[in-house]
């Protein structure tokens, strides 16, 4: 043991003090040197490494592509020495617009007739346009053309401006016979007020109470015995 613990610390008494006998003085250290004895390798001939080419052998893929098939976008190929025929030109139409279409006077007044357009029958006749007898290529005048588009009104307005109750078309028609043979009744009543003929007779010898439909009851008894 180290230390013994049955004596008391006061009774334990140090040994003598150590005196070194003798001085360490360290030598100083020569190396002694290290001269390589000529070391000659036995006799090493490197050899010389002369790298080979290396050359890769031909590669062969395994899906060979069909020398049929042609892209669908791929570019045409060019014709040999071949020219290239040129596009043929299509030769310009030149459409030329059609000229306008301008009818008489007498064309366009029979019309607004037809139409029972009043502002423009007013209009032609203070600018005397168009006659109010004249007969056109219908062969019948414009108030026969109003009666037989059933519009009283219109025929007032012919007769306002000077057209005649017994003016004739080709035929002989009277505009009364025309308002019989159509059953217009108001019409053939203000004819008659107007002193319009019933006995007036047309080229086939028939007056305008002959060419009246039975069924037209209005008209009927407006041309009985005696109401006329």
């Amino acid at each position: 043991m180290k230390y013994s613990y049955q004596y008391p610390v006061s009774q334990y008494t140090r040994h003598s003090t150590y005196t070194p006998t003798t001085h360490y003085t360290p030598s100083l250290y020569t190396p002694k040197y290290y001269s390589t004895s000529s070391y000659s390798p036995s006799n090493y001939s490197s050899v010389k490494y002369t790298a080979t080419h290396y050359t890769p052998p031909a590669y062969t893929p395994a899906y060979k592509s069909t020398s049929t098939y042609t892209p669908v976008f791929s570019k045409p190929t060019r014709q040999g020495s071949s020219h290239r025929a040129p596009a043929q030109r299509t030769p310009t139409v030149v459409v030329k617009p059609a000229k306008a279409v301008r009818f008489t006077n007498d064309v366009l007044f029979q019309d607004h007739v037809r139409h029972g357009e009043l502002e423009m029958i007013g209009r032609f006749m203070r600018a005397r346009k168009v006659r109010v007898d004249t007969i056109f290529q219908s062969g019948m005048a414009a108030l026969h053309e109003a009666v037989l588009s059933g519009n009283l009104e219109c025929v007032k307005l012919l007769i306002k401006y000077g057209a005649d109750v017994h003016q004739r078309d080709e035929d002989g028609w009277t505009p009364l016979h025309m308002a019989c043979s159509d059953g217009y009744p108001e019409i053939a009543r203000y004819l008659l007020s107007l002193g319009a003929s019933a006995e007036a007779e047309n080229e086939n010898g028939e007056k305008p109470a002959d060419l009246i439909d039975p069924d037209c009851k209005e008209l009927v008894k407006l041309f009985e015995v005696g109401c006329v």
